[in-house]
């Protein structure tokens, strides 16, 4: 997975946190999937900012998503634009979306389409993915797919970053599983990565964010590198420029779901990268079946 690819998928987990905050302090609620499935279209809509330091020079990043979903497909619109001037944070401006099935389990990727514009690779990649296998097409076209080059049997047990991370936050846990999870199996149309996540901290840690403040569950972040990187670099656990692994902070909800509030990222360069939701809504999605009561698409 790409350092832009890690930023959106990254900043999809921190903001779906932010909407979930917002329902805390209710009365439990069913979980969200299962929720969705029995007739309760929900829209998402969060505004994410990253900030570093470069020596007295501060570093940022700010990511936008729009998460529909309805009882059995969803849509992801994502941009994030990132400007900096260590190698972690060089001008992306991305534009990223995913759609797929939704099931009570979570969510499935069918199509997934990324648009990067930083002025020197810009990039196109569109990926179909089925229960078969998968088709990818990029303009311009990749130079190779790696060494070795993601298969089709790995891919369909694979996610795009968007899906793969969002999904992650709202599966439901059965009782007595680890609540950090995992691993979570991502695929951006050539790199294919598998982030292993483990418990940190064992006692809850208070975190302060614009979106939580209260309890919340410290889960480290590794990864590795499976397939469609370059020779050498599979099984690594961690990207250049990552020290050590990336701590994400889960709000445990009322409704079963657990949520990243803030992820932190130690850099060999820059420093500490900090993720956190900014701005969120969370609302009832309308679609032509609320109107009409028959079925239909969303708006």
């Amino acid at each position: 997975m790409t350092r832009s690819l890690l930023l959106a998928a990254a900043a999809s987990l921190a903001l779906l946190g932010a909407s979930s905050a917002d329902t805390a302090s209710t009365a439990a609620q069913p979980a969200m999937l299962a929720s969705i499935k029995s007739g309760a279209p929900t829209r998402m809509v969060y505004e994410l900012d990253a900030r570093a330091m470069v020596f007295i020079l501060p570093v940022s990043g700010r990511a936008s998503f729009t998460v529909d979903m309805k009882p059995d497909a969803y849509a992801i619109k994502s941009r994030v634009r990132t400007t900096g001037l260590a190698d972690i944070f060089v001008n992306y401006d991305m534009n990223l979306t995913a759609e797929g099935q939704t099931t009570v389990k979570g969510l499935k990727t069918t199509k997934y389409v990324s648009e990067n514009k930083d002025g020197k690779k810009d990039r196109r990649v569109e990926l179909d993915v089925t229960d078969k296998g998968f088709r990818m097409t990029a303009k311009p076209r990749f130079g190779n797919l790696g060494d070795p080059a993601a298969t089709a049997e790995q891919v369909i047990q694979t996610n795009d970053p968007l899906t793969a991370l969002i999904t992650f936050a709202l599966e439901p846990r059965a009782k007595g599983a680890d609540v950090c999870g995992g691993p979570i199996r991502v695929f951006d149309g050539r790199q294919l990565t598998y982030l292993h996540l483990k418990r940190g901290k064992t006692g809850m840690v208070k975190q302060k964010t614009p979106a939580w403040s209260g309890d919340t569950i410290e889960c480290h972040v590794t990864m590795d590198k499976i397939a469609g990187y370059k020779k050498g670099e599979v099984n690594k656990d961690t990207l250049t420029g990552i020290d050590g692994p990336i701590r994400m902070y889960l709000a445990p909800l009322e409704n079963g779901s657990h949520v990243p509030v803030k992820i932190v990222a130690d850099t060999d360069k820059i420093g500490k990268v900090t993720l956190q939701a900014r701005t969120l809504r969370f609302e009832p999605l309308v679609t032509a079946s609320t109107h009409t009561g028959g079925s239909g698409g969303g708006r």
